[in-house]
């Protein structure tokens, strides 16, 4: 096989002069992610027409969008087209033209607790944003997906529906969609909201499910926390001159209650010290040195390292996640407005959190109150100057960890993901441990700032998913399926909410929705013997037995 084509995917473009004659398909995949490219292409793969309708202008969500050090868990979970994804950059790295800018003999071969290229399955879990988004345009264009580069008009007229059924949905530039079941494979959820289908934003209490990871959690709060001695106020010592910028005063609650927090996003930068292919970070425009007054304090307070991760990709780059008390999550709390935020809503959150990581690292060059010691570890790295090339080399997708989730007959909790047994329809397997980032940054009980809300345990072995985690309640839509969003608690959402995971739950989804229009039927009542013959057929990995 020759290296990936840069691809263009087969787009259809719509012009709102005049309002265009609604589209009729099969099926409508709404979402530009990993999941919704995968759905598209085994709906077509099942014969039906389908349109993806993608909010977004690049192709692939967080797997093309920087998070290239994949979080897998146990790479046996993997079948179908997310086991396809991983071979296809499997045989783009097997090509000596793939490593123009590195020896591929220097690059080693670490991954997410697993080997990067994995000989015997021809897979490889790790790589650059460019060659995903490759290798999910060149799925587009050899499927002829047609796509459809379009927000959704999410006001009460941008959907329709008739005896409970979506109709037809609308774009923002007055296209008309028309189709016989929808899938959402958004982070958001928005065509799920749009449907009324109930859903839940933020933290159940430990009380709901009879859980014990959920809620507020502060004295588990040990990983990825500052130094302990920080001062919360603008003048140590001062309580009058106020918090400093995105502190609270407390946790707002005792450990286990439930609130609306979402664990803290950021962007997964990719970074690289290749000066040939490097543009350097500048000082964002409105940079205000207040805001890294805990950056400075936390050093002050012995932090030398961790203000964020240099996790190796092929040729030079990094995936560069968030990996300290004090790094890429911005825990000011305003990630809680996104979920049901307005599209200019998260669009402010979205530069907020761009200009804090550009700041942190300009601030980590080459500010005189960061030690020269740290200066200097950091300072080789920039952005690499052939990823995100429209975007200044930054990457196009917010790592929305979560947002909405839905609340269906059947909800994944702690219990189910731990001890998995009884799980009879099975559509997908996780592996990851369930991992929740902090939520909001408070003043702990000994006076000094402490975050919270972290919180990463390891799953004793790989377990199942159940179908009704992807389907709504039947009296809500009959024909909706939802597979990022999907109906887990918010500790049981840490583990599932992996980008391999939402191509498998993708995958079943556009399988069950072809199944669905066969049989003239509800999602919910797909006939689930039909649906796994189907499945396992296709190669999804429904069980380790």
């Amino acid at each position: 096989m020759n290296c990936i084509h840069f691809l263009l995917p087969f787009v259809v473009t719509g012009i709102a002069a005049a309002a265009p004659a609604p589209r009729e398909t099969a099926i409508c995949v709404y979402g530009g992610t990993s999941g919704a490219v995968v759905a598209a292409v085994q709906a077509k793969k099942s014969g039906k027409d389908v349109i993806l309708l993608s909010p977004d202008k690049h192709l692939g969500g967080l797997t093309s969008g920087g998070l290239g050090w994949t979080d897998l868990g146990d790479e046996r979970i993997l079948g179908g087209l997310s086991l396809s994804f991983y071979q296809k950059v499997y045989d783009h790295y097997s090509q000596e033209a793939a490593w123009d800018l590195q020896a591929r003999a220097k690059y080693g071969n670490a991954g997410q607790g697993t080997k990067a290229m994995n000989d015997i399955r021809r897979t490889m879990s790790v790589f650059e944003p460019k060659v995903a988004e490759a290798v999910f345009n060149a799925w587009i264009e050899e499927n002829h997906v047609p796509v459809i580069h379009a927000r959704l008009d999410r006001s009460a007229s941008g959907l329709v529906k008739e005896g409970g059924r979506i109709t037809s949905i609308r774009t923002e530039d007055g296209q008309t969609i028309r189709a016989k079941v929808f899938i959402d494979a958004t982070y958001e959820g928005d065509l799920m909201a749009l449907a009324g289908v109930s859903y839940t934003v933020g933290r159940e209490p430990n009380s709901r499910y009879q859980e014990t990871l959920n809620g507020i959690q502060t004295a588990r709060a040990t990983g990825n926390q500052l130094p302990k001695g920080i001062d919360p106020y603008v003048k140590p010592g001062d309580a009058a001159s106020g918090l400093l910028p995105g502190v609270r005063e407390g946790a707002g609650g005792a450990d286990g209650s439930g609130d609306k927090r979402v664990q803290a996003y950021c962007y997964r930068m990719c970074l690289t010290n290749h000066a040939p292919n490097r543009v350097m970070v500048k000082k964002p425009e409105g940079y205000n040195e207040a805001d890294y007054e805990l950056v400075f304090r936390a050093i002050e307070a012995g932090q030398t390292k961790g203000f964020f991760k240099l996790d190796p990709l092929p040729n030079h780059k990094t995936d560069s996640n968030n990996s300290g008390g004090i790094s890429t999550d911005l825990l000011t709390t305003a990630d809680d407005a996104y979920p049901d935020g307005d599209y200019a809503t998260r669009e402010r959150i979205a530069k907020q959190h761009e200009n804090w990581q550009r700041g942190l690292v300009w601030t980590l060059q080459n500010h005189p109150r960061v030690s020269e010691a740290i200066r200097k570890a950091y300072a080789a790295w920039g952005l690499p100057r052939d990823e995100f090339v429209d975007t200044g080399h930054w990457p196009h997708a917010l790592y929305v960890r979560e947002a909405r989730r839905m609340t269906s007959d059947f909800v994944m909790t702690q219990a189910t993901v731990t001890h998995s047994e009884g799980l009879e329809r099975s559509v997908g397997m996780g592996a990851y441990g369930m991992d929740s980032h902090n939520m909001q940054r408070h003043v702990g009980g000994d006076g000094f700032v402490r975050n919270e809300g972290d919180v990463q345990v390891k799953v004793p072995r790989p377990y199942r998913i159940d179908y009704g985690a992807i389907v709504p309640k039947k009296t809500e839509c009959p024909n909706l399926l939802v597979t990022f969003c999907v109906s887990a608690s918010h500790i049981a959402f840490g583990s599932i909410r992996m980008e391999p995971v939402f191509m498998a739950l993708s995958q079943s989804a556009a399988t069950a929705a072809s199944l669905a229009i066969d049989g003239n039927t509800a999602v919910q009542d797909v006939p689930y013997g039909k649906l796994k013959e189907q499945l396992l057929k296709d190669g999804q990995k429904l069980t380790l037995e």
